[in-house]
């Protein structure tokens, strides 16, 4: 079985720990993609619990009953097929009651004491368009007894007329649309008195929404609402050969081929059931917001959240507010500029701002840092990063690391020599993500990406350096602190070297003076003094030092007028 696919944990349907596959994700057997949430609820049409801590692993046993289970229920309903089409509906019809109770009635003789004696048990078809014959009507009349009825039910009746007939489920939609929505929404499901009764009994509207529709059927509702109403270009995580298409997730290079893909090829309504194979741990559509407009009048918005206060107010699209959003904006140009739609942030690669963008959907959040995040997997990949300790010692240079995976990328890069980034103009591969960029620029003449201070106009080739620089320089950052003096610094290292200042050996002995140091970086500063080496020279008299301390020094005690330039 192949380690990527499967994860340590408990089956949700046995409890055994093992390497189990996930009930969430898909997976391909002979070129058959298979889900096996969709497998379970087809089924059993049950609905497991989404609450964060539960298991949504199973186990390869589980895996084999189910896949039972489904090939058995299929042959029912193929063999249920070819027996009502084989017999003579004239004669006889099935009862939809649940399958313990199943039965073959004659119409002509019991159809009339089956509407008397009907149990509260049984399970009403919701689905058959019954209208009562015409030339039956009057004799169901006589035949029912007032004796017969319940209290109350004389009275209803005589409010219409005799010849009132009741509504069949093509007249529903004209007559009342909201009831036979509510209908549609309960077909194939299993309605029992307790499950009403416990509706009736919920004080809220929320609560009986809950009830009705579970967080991720919502999610999928407020997903399909705005993306089959709006001109947006759903995709999937850009990559470095290009755009994948949400649909069919063939990858365009730009934008404009991605649209003119999914215009052509691709319906919107295909969303509702694409999003229908989601966990809803995962449930997150990336969209292009370029030429943002509504689709049933034309109406140019500015934004994602000014669409979804236009499809509720203007035309009464029904949208669940109390959710958390999963539809992620981007506006994506031409150039290397990637704009933040929501603080207007400006990033040069793509995985920056997708990076960034966890800050404002804040959808899962991590209980010990309060970092947020856009999906649960990029949580679950920061608890193991961040907060998940260990000791993970090399086999090979014996060097010890706090995670696992912090251990594997080690071996991989270090000992194996492993190649993962592959350049996408040649077959050349690197070991770095930054040695790539670097033979994209030299060799293929691809624009270097630099990242510009927006204090001191200063370009660093990796983001990490530029935050690194505003820390230190402009915003003055100095959270290590010496416990002994008063010194403080930027990082944990410098604080490590400055330490050995007070409680270092000093075995870095001058050769001349006998002098001893505790680092040997001291000891080659002292030399200069030996060697007479006086570089830092004072721009104001020219007089030269060994130090750039006592350059510092002599600044500020001869030549006060003049100011040090910025990071002297």
């Amino acid at each position: 079985m192949d380690s990527k696919s499967v994860s340590y944990g408990i089956c949700r349907c046995c409890s055994v720990k093992g390497n189990h596959k996930s009930l969430m994700k898909e997976y391909y057997e002979n070129g058959t993609r298979i889900v096996y949430i969709d497998i379970f609820m087809e089924c059993f049409n049950l609905y497991l619990s989404t609450n964060q801590e539960i298991s949504t692993l199973i186990c390869d046993s589980c895996i084999q009953r189910l896949k039972e289970a489904h090939i058995f229920r299929n042959m029912v309903i193929n063999s249920e097929h070819k027996l009502l089409t084989n017999v003579n509906e004239n004669d006889t019809i099935f009862i939809n009651v649940p399958a313990r109770e199943m039965k073959i009635v004659d119409i002509k003789k019991e159809v009339l004491n089956e509407v008397k004696e009907e149990s509260t048990n049984e399970l009403v078809d919701c689905d058959s368009d019954y209208t009562p014959c015409e030339n039956n009507e009057e004799e169901l009349t006589r035949d029912i007894h007032d004796n017969d009825r319940i209290d109350g039910e004389a009275e209803l009746l005589a409010r219409f007329s005799s010849n009132f007939k009741l509504p069949t489920r093509n007249s529903l939609y004209t007559i009342c649309q909201g009831y036979v929505t509510q209908l549609d929404l309960l077909k194939d499901k299993y309605i029992v008195p307790k499950t009403i009764s416990k509706l009736l009994e919920e004080d809220t509207i929320s609560h009986k929404q809950n009830n009705w529709l579970s967080e991720k059927m919502a999610q999928i509702q407020n997903a399909s609402v705005i993306l089959e109403n709006a001109s947006l270009v759903p995709f999937k995580s850009k990559n470095r050969l290009g755009f994948p298409c949400f649909y069919c997730r063939k990858i365009f290079e730009g934008l404009d081929k991605l649209r003119e893909h999914q215009e052509k090829n691709h319906k919107r309504q295909e969303i509702r059931s694409i999003l229908g194979t989601y966990g809803a741990e995962c449930l997150v559509v990336y969209v292009d917001t370029t030429d943002l407009k509504c689709l049933i009048c034309e109406k140019f918005l500015p934004n994602l959240n000014e669409l979804k206060s236009h499809l509720v107010k203007i035309h009464k699209k029904k949208f669940y507010s109390e959710l958390t959003d999963r539809i992620i904006p981007f506006k994506l140009t031409q150039t290397n500029i990637y704009e933040c739609q929501v603080c207007g942030f400006n990033f040069e690669t793509f995985g920056s701002i997708e990076r960034h963008m966890n800050i404002h959907y804040r959808n899962y959040v991590c209980n010990l840092c309060g970092t947020g995040f856009i999906t649960k997997y990029r949580l679950k990949v920061h608890n193991k990063s961040m907060h998940t300790g260990g000791n993970y010692p090399c086999e090979i240079c014996k060097k010890v690391y706090t995670t696992h995976q912090k251990h594997k990328n080690h071996v991989d890069t270090v000992h194996r020599m492993i190649k993962r980034f592959k350049c996408p103009k040649c077959s050349e591969r690197f070991s770095e993500y930054f040695r790539r960029q670097k033979h994209l620029v030299e060799v293929h003449g691809l624009a270097p990406l630099k990242y510009r201070c927006n204090v001191c106009d200063k370009t660093f080739d990796r983001r990490y350096t530029l935050s690194r620089h505003m820390k230190r320089d402009h915003l003055d950052e100095r959270d290590f602190e010496c416990q002994i003096c008063s010194y403080k610094c930027f990082t944990k290292n410098e604080l490590r070297v400055h330490m050995v200042k007070h409680n270092g050996e000093r075995i870095f002995e001058c050769s001349v003076c006998k002098k001893s140091y505790a680092r040997k970086k001291t000891l080659r500063e002292h030399m200069r003094i030996h060697n007479n080496d006086r570089r830092f020279a004072c721009a104001v008299c020219g007089q030269a030092f060994v130090q750039k301390c006592s350059l510092k020094g002599h600044i500020k005690t001869h030549h006060i007028e003049y100011s040090l330039p910025p990071n002297f």
